[in-house]
């Protein structure tokens, strides 16, 4: 290989994952990092292992429910779970905070959300067409706004979950 060549040599891949991860931390790491529907062999690829080994952690990663599997597609594929996700990250903010704070946090995220529900006139992002005006600057002002919109719908869904997880020790319900 060339110093100009743009294929990466074993080594560069190597250096890429730290001193010690494991295969199986190889592929979590990859399939969570993975935003659609994804070849196995594409995984293996990317986390540096062998197509079996990348398959036998995907589905063991499936059962977890950290990812979803497609295995009737050729070859099979694998995407992760924004569930999955959305459950540790509520999990980490009902241990950081207090019951009253996320309280707050979510009347502030309430108060956010009915601002832009005024501005738009509508209680869905989706419903916005952010091309309605032609020109650049408010174009790239209300895209900017909208994604600003859907995640403060995005954290009031976890503030709230984070608030069940702590009012119920840690259960969706309690127990």
């Amino acid at each position: 290989m060339t110093e100009f060549d743009p294929s990466p040599s074993s080594d560069d891949t190597q250096r890429r994952w730290q001193t010690g991860t494991d295969t199986f931390g190889r592929v979590y790491d990859v399939v969570l990092g993975v935003t659609s529907p994804t070849a196995y062999t594409e995984i293996a690829t990317l986390a540096d292992c062998s197509p079996n080994a990348a398959k036998k952690h995907l589905d063991r990663l499936a059962e977890m429910g950290i990812a979803r599997a497609d295995r009737d597609s050729r070859p099979a594929t694998y995407e992760r779970n924004e569930g999955y996700l959305e459950w540790q990250d509520s999990s980490r903010i009902a241990t950081e905070l207090s019951v009253e704070e996320i309280i707050d946090r979510v009347e502030a995220l309430e108060s956010q959300r009915a601002e832009y529900e005024a501005q738009f006139g509508t209680t869905d992002p989706t419903d916005i067409s952010v091309f309605d005006d032609g020109e650049h600057e408010t174009i790239h002002e209300r895209m900017a706004a909208v994604s600003e919109w859907q995640g403060v719908i995005r954290d009031i869904r976890l503030y709230e979950l984070a608030r069940q997880l702590s009012q119920n020790d840690g259960h969706l319900i309690p127990a």
